[in-house]
């Protein structure tokens, strides 16, 4: 893998745990 791709499996591995903590932001 590239770090282009770990980055963006980084950020929407946030994403969806940010949207499960905290679905009021969402």
């Amino acid at each position: 893998m590239t770090w282009v791709a770990l980055a963006v499996a980084a950020g929407l591995v946030l994403y969806l745990l940010g949207s499960l903590l905290f679905p009021e932001r969402f």
